[in-house]
């Protein structure tokens, strides 16, 4: 057992891991790190634990240190390249995934992405607590770069990722995307001034008049892909896939996808008087989605299960999925052009982009894939009365430099999602929710907060 306290025997078994990782990471300027190594097990002539003396004891504070340092270097590499821990904040994802459960993301089976932006505080996102300014230094900005993986995200795939649309951020009002608070000033000047309109004035008039309103009055603050907010959704359409919804039902290259057991839309539920709450508790329906009109009417979002057992309720006369009608435009629904009179409900068909793939450009198109050109793939474009700029040059087509996906929540009427702002790029995603291993309700009191029946579920 003397060969496991030999130096030479533990450089050997460091440099082999040591190298193993270059290979995975693919930059082999980093076996120069090989010297380090090297030193560290062999010639010892630096201190790379400079803060604690070699061959003495150490003041206990010292020791303690040391123990937090190596604690924050090894929890930050795990974050980095095997996973992280995520919470479910909201309730997009109801029934499948719940409001207070709390995951294990793998990075390994996408692939984890090396950082955009290395100098940053550990174990933040984007902001410090407290002093509430931003965690991260741009000294430093390294390009998309992601490490091999066990797996390529596929239909149904729980994902997380980080916000597409979170490029840009309202300090004051981060609940909201810059985009759609730009977006609802801009339809409340062009409402407010409708009496006056002239012919020639187009939409890009009032945007440019909100953005202007937005961020003078506001901190506006600009964050790197893997600095935007984490988002956990269902990816629904991968890479060519076509997508359409009808009439609140998904299809994916003309097949119906879904639904799933945990699925959920919001239903109008009409009765003859008050529903129990303890009857909502036992149909595991959270307080915050109960709502409530007049003594006889709820809007509800119920899974077909529930949609069942409510129906047996003595009380309850009628239960009415709630869905906008074909051809009713909404505005906050992607791409945000009338030309595209689309809705929650009613969808498409669109198909999401592939690497490599060439689409045509013409004024009709270009809200599709406007942001993806001007923002996720990084060119300079821009649309003038007779044709479209690309990096100053004339663009009648564009070949997409990254693949594409499509995600939703599972909780359809009350997720922000890919119907809203539109595409998530491959170098947004994460990684793979694997299982939960703590799940806390909100709603109730000390112990009985915790859903044991959650611990350990692996996620589908």
């Amino acid at each position: 057992m003397n060969i496991l306290k030999n130096k030479y025997f533990k450089f050997g078994i460091a440099a082999i891991l040591y190298i193993l990782f270059v290979i995975w990471v693919g930059s082999y300027w980093l076996l120069f790190g090989l010297a380090v190594v090297f030193d560290i097990y062999v010639t010892e002539k630096v201190n790379w634990t400079f803060w604690k003396k070699r061959n003495e004891k150490n003041s206990v504070f010292i020791e303690w240190l040391d123990a937090l340092i190596f604690a924050v270097i090894a929890v930050t590499l795990i974050n980095i390249f095997f996973f992280q821990n995520f919470r479910i904040p909201t309730g997009s994802m109801e029934k499948s995934l719940l409001i207070g459960d709390h995951l294990f993301v793998s990075k390994l089976s996408y692939g984890p992405r090396i950082p955009n932006t290395p100098l940053s505080f550990p174990f933040t996102q984007h902001t410090l607590p407290i002093i509430r300014t931003k965690s991260f230094l741009e000294w430093i900005h390294w390009p998309y770069k992601r490490l091999a993986g066990f797996h390529k995200i596929k239909n149904n795939d729980i994902v997380v990722f980080n916000f597409p649309a979170g490029d840009t951020v309202v300090f004051e009002n981060q609940v909201q995307s810059y985009y759609s608070i730009v977006r609802s000033r801009a339809s409340s000047l062009r409402e407010t001034e409708k009496n006056q309109h002239d012919s020639t004035i187009n939409d890009n008039y009032y945007w440019n008049r909100a953005r202007q309103l937005v961020n003078d009055n506001n901190t506006i603050v600009y964050r790197p892909v893997d600095k935007r907010d984490n988002y956990i959704k269902r990816c629904v359409g991968i890479p060519g896939d076509v997508l359409e919804i009808k009439k609140g039902k998904l299809f994916i290259n003309g097949k119906e996808h879904g639904p799933f057991e945990h699925q959920q839309f919001n239903y109008q539920v009409n009765t003859s008087s008050r529903i129990n709450p303890k009857a909502f508790d036992r149909l595991d329906i959270a307080t915050a989605d109960r709502h409530s009109f007049y003594a006889n009417l709820y809007i509800l979002p119920l899974t077909k299960d529930k949609v069942s057992k409510l129906e047996k309720f003595k009380n309850v006369n009628s239960i009415q999925e709630i869905l906008r009608e074909p051809g009713e435009y909404a505005d906050y629904i992607f791409p945000h052009d009338p030309v595209y009179p689309w809705n929650e409900d009613n969808f498409g068909p669109l198909t999401i982009p592939a690497k490599g793939v060439t689409v045509k450009l013409t004024p009709e198109t270009l809200p599709l894939y406007e942001r993806i050109i001007d923002t996720y793939e990084d060119n300079d474009l821009k649309v003038t009365k007779d044709q479209i700029l690309i990096n100053g040059d004339p663009a009648s087509e564009y070949t997409f430099k990254m693949d594409y996906y499509w995600m939703m929540g599972d909780n359809r009427h009350n997720s922000a999602d890919s119907r809203f702002w539109g595409f998530v790029p491959e170098d947004h995603v994460v990684g793979r929710p694997i299982i939960i291993w703590l799940s806390l309700d909100k709603d109730k009191k000390f112990l009985s907060k915790i859903r044991w029946n959650r611990f350990f579920k692996t996620i589908r």
